[in-house]
């Protein structure tokens, strides 16, 4: 197959639209099921590159989750915990014998539940029958791997009636160095952003505090690969092997610091015991009731506490989830690595990133107060590498 049609472009009013090799080659990928879209085909390839190098830099399975070309969530293929599983509503399911490929998408789908709503799925390996299981489950567009068990394909064709997106790419395809886009009808061109994301890239530490356990490498190294494929500015919590918080497309790099670093504390307040044994109403979906939580857990919460609304989700209404008690939970978070994909221009990104357990950062370096940066991350005990490199992604 050398093209594809598709429905329409990014938007139903933009037609024709295709996708196809400039060079008259076949096209790496086959459609197994469904009509994958022009915004679909942008999340898969940006998700399977993603995937492909954490499974790399890692030696393990990898997925991610993506929502509008960037990442909702991000994980290396690595054991679930008991709270794990309750807060990605997979505590019915067998999870403590999960596949480690469905351990990752697990993680990838549960970071970030809110907006993984709907998502486009990359997997680094063959899909397996328990990850196939999982994807059965969730509200998603569609998925892409370089291959599909039997049963896998048997269990994801139940999906939407048998018009669930299933894409299998060729995982041996090595595309062109270099690339092109058209904007405005200029053609652009770049060469690939194939940088390898190793410890070599993460071997400069700035600070006094320089010791980089194997856990805070590994957690460097995902940041980072998070951010090649995150559309800048962009920015990056990593906790155990996977993203907590991605903060994308922000003008300012502290709103994504900020951004980013709201989801990775939602992502921890979720854990708490307040959360994890919230009343709810039987035959309440896991969509509701992330919704609900994530109401709960934020300034608005008397949207669904109070008289009248709270009966709509709960079975008894819940005590309020006080700042001082959030605060408390937070203050337990530690060991958090934060990745930026440019510098950070002022030290407040440090004070917000310390508030969400942050130790270790990776960040480009270059700024004229990288100075003040450092000093900050001094007084707080954290090591930080500078990279020398940009990731940014548009």
């Amino acid at each position: 197959m050398k093209e594809l049609e598709l429905k329409y472009g990014c938007n139903p009013n933009q037609k024709p639209s295709r996708i196809y090799m400039e060079d008259g080659s076949e096209l790496p990928i086959r459609v197994l099921s469904g009509k994958p879209g022009y915004i679909n085909f942008l999340d898969a390839f940006n998700g399977w590159q993603l995937v492909r190098d954490l499974k790399k830099a890692t030696g393990l399975p990898a997925a991610t989750s993506f929502k509008h070309v960037s990442p909702a969530g991000a994980s290396i293929g690595l054991p679930l915990t008991e709270t794990l599983a309750k807060i990605y509503w997979v505590d019915d399911m067998d999870w403590k014998n999960f596949s480690p490929l469905a351990c990752a998408y697990a993680r990838a789908r549960g970071a970030d539940r809110m907006s993984s709503f709907g998502d486009f799925i990359s997997l680094s390996d063959v899909c397996d029958k328990d990850t196939a299981m999982l994807i059965k489950r969730e509200v998603s567009d569609g998925v892409i791997a370089p291959g599909y068990t039997q049963e896998a394909l048997d269990i994801l064709h139940q999906k939407k009636k048998g018009n669930y997106n299933v894409i299998q790419i060729d995982p041996d395809f090595v595309p062109a160095p270099v690339e092109h886009k058209q904007v405005y009808g200029v053609t652009f061109e770049q060469g690939r952003q194939e940088l390898a994301i190793d410890d070599q890239l993460i071997s400069n530490i700035v600070t006094v505090n320089k010791d980089l356990t194997e856990e805070a490498k590994r957690d460097m190294k995902v940041a980072l690969i998070v951010l090649k494929y995150t559309q800048s500015n962009s920015v990056c919590y990593v906790k155990d092997g996977q993203a907590i918080g991605v903060g994308a497309g922000q003008q300012s790099r502290v709103h994504c610091t900020r951004l980013a670093g709201q989801k990775a504390d939602n992502w921890f307040l979720r854990q708490s015991p307040k959360v994890l044994n919230l009343p709810f109403k039987e035959g309440i979906s896991r969509a509701e009731r992330d919704n609900a939580i994530d109401v709960y857990i934020g300034e608005e919460y008397m949207d669904v506490l109070a008289d009248g609304k709270w009966e709509k989700t709960f079975a008894q209404k819940p005590v309020v989830f006080t700042a001082q008690e959030k605060r408390a939970w937070l203050d337990q978070m530690t060991d958090v690595t934060l990745g930026s994909d440019a510098f950070f221009p002022f030290s407040d990104n440090i004070e917000r990133a310390h508030k969400s357990g942050v130790k270790y950062i990776a960040q480009p370096g270059g700024s004229v107060r990288d100075a003040d940066v450092i000093a900050t991350c001094d007084s707080y005990g954290m090591a930080m590498a500078f990279t020398g490199i940009r990731l940014f992604h548009h």
